[in-house]
């Protein structure tokens, strides 16, 4: 067996994004948000609405699961949930200002922790690796995946 001359990307990249999330967890926390909580609120900034279903495939979370966070997020005034104007048992999601100022101000904290790790890089690398991030997770999942109908 060859010997690799690097880990494997999966190897290198959970534990950090294991210690990414940890590190992240006591800014959310001193913004009253979960993990999840912040996810929606991003997915809801990038795109204004979209349906309970598709919010949930984006984020990775169960369908059944989501609601009990979007009616948090809806009791705090986050969020609002309004008809979908093309299927009335649809519901579409939108950030409320004040649901928009709570995301900023985490993800300004969030950020700024990051800074701090992404300042051990010199100039040329820290673009290099946020531009490769950028484009990998830009990826359609099942292009990395693979189509499991043929067990690629």
């Amino acid at each position: 067996m060859a010997k690799t001359e690097r880990p494997d990307l999966a190897a290198m990249m959970v534990p950090l994004a294991r210690a990414l999330v940890a590190a992240e967890r006591p800014v959310l926390d001193s913004h009253g948000l979960t993990m999840w909580a912040y996810s929606v609120l991003l997915a809801l900034g990038r795109a204004p609405t979209r349906g309970q279903g598709l919010l949930a495939e984006e984020i990775g979370a169960d369908k059944t699961r989501i609601i009990a966070v979007l009616d948090d997020l809806q009791e705090r005034g986050l969020i609002e949930r309004r008809p979908d104007p093309a299927d009335r048992r649809a519901r579409l999601l939108a950030l409320t200002p004040a649901g928009r100022r709570l995301r900023d101000a985490a993800q300004s904290a969030i950020q700024a922790k990051e800074e701090q790790l992404l300042g051990r890089l010199d100039p040329a690398d820290r673009r290099g690796f946020l531009n490769t991030l950028a484009a990998l997770t830009a990826l359609p999942r099942a292009e990395i995946v693979g189509d499991s109908a043929t067990g690629e």
